[in-house]
């Protein structure tokens, strides 16, 4: 029997995995016929010696394996015997992160139970989100699951440590499984509190970009941000307050007063501004806030879309060469 797991969702493919594992443990309980190989270091002869290997307990083995779409020669032996390896009593199961849809693909779907585990994104993703709420007993309504889902996106692994952090803040649990009690239902404020918004650090790459006066590179990640359903009014408003924090920053360094104690930004996000701001001179960051100013009001004003403001914005910096002029 072969089973192949694969896709981009790397966090439900390995719940799955685990699953059967754990089952498979529950039945042969010994152990001993548990296997697992990474095609990266060993080779197709390896494989054959642990299928052909007699139990003295007469389990079925189950042998996992990984990276077999980087292995050439194991690929080209596997798929000449692979109907040997169907009748087999063993379960061979195939689990792979990244692959090549190549000819070994699609033998090993023929030729298995697959599953295929594409990420989750629209109601999906929400259900997926509530059921993980729901385990621990914890309450969310709509409109705080998707700033959630804005904050993280649909990267499940970041989303699930997310979800147990805002567990444990809400029950004063130290270990988000071991909550007994009902927990009270999230709001929006613990979501703005504890969740770093994945926007938020990536929002940082583009105002880098826009330090270096790399207009390709920052309209590049603004695109990628909007085709991947980004808003953008909150990108607008993110780039807004950065250059804010920017603004305030090198005021006070201008004036050789504490970053510290006059502002009441966390020491973290005064460490990433200070290191952006050395990268700006101040008459400029004031210009350019100041064209984040206008934008800003014409965008809520109705007279320009969001879209289109924040691609004035980069495209009407000036460039690296007027700079060093000025």
């Amino acid at each position: 029997m072969i089973i192949f797991l694969y896709g981009p969702d790397t966090y439900r493919s390995r719940e799955k995995l685990n699953e059967i594992v754990e089952h498979y443990k529950k039945i042969h309980k010994s152990g001993l016929n548990l296997k697992f190989l990474d095609l990266k270091e060993k080779d197709f002869q390896d494989f054959k010696n642990e299928v052909q290997i007699s139990s003295m307990f007469s389990e079925r083995k189950l042998l996992v394996l990984k990276n077999a779409f980087e292995n050439f020669d194991f690929k080209k032996k596997f798929s000449a015997e692979i109907e040997k390896f169907v009748k087999s009593e063993e379960v061979i199961l195939f689990y792979e992160e990244e692959i090549k849809k190549d000819k070994f693909f699609q033998t090993l779907k023929k030729f298995s139970e697959y599953q295929k585990f594409q990420l989750l994104d629209g109601e999906r993703l929400k259900n997926w989100v509530k059921k993980e709420f729901k385990k621990y007993q914890a309450k969310i309504d709509s409109a705080v699951l998707e700033k959630l889902i804005e904050f993280v996106g649909n990267d499940l692994w970041q989303m699930s440590n997310e979800i147990k952090k805002l567990v444990v803040y809400k029950t004063g649990h130290n270990q988000a499984r071991t909550v007994t009690k009902v927990c009270p239902e999230i709001e929006r404020e613990d979501v703005e509190l504890l969740v770093k918004s994945k926007i938020e650090t990536d929002i940082f790459k583009t105002i880098d970009a826009i330090a270096a006066k790399n207009k390709k590179r920052a309209l590049k990640l603004l695109k990628a941000h909007l085709e991947k359903g980004d808003s953008p009014f909150y990108l607008f408003s993110m780039i807004n307050f950065q250059f804010r924090n920017l603004l305030i920053i090198k005021d006070l360094m201008e004036r050789n007063l504490s970053l510290y104690r006059f502002t009441d930004l966390h020491p973290y996000t005064i460490k990433k501004t200070l290191a952006l701001s050395e990268r700006f001179r101040f008459p400029e960051l004031k210009k350019i806030y100041q064209k984040i100013f206008q934008l800003d009001l014409d965008v809520k004003t109705g007279k320009i879309e969001p879209e289109m403001a924040l691609d004035l914005l980069i495209t009407e910096l000036p460039s690296e060469a007027r700079r060093r002029r000025g």
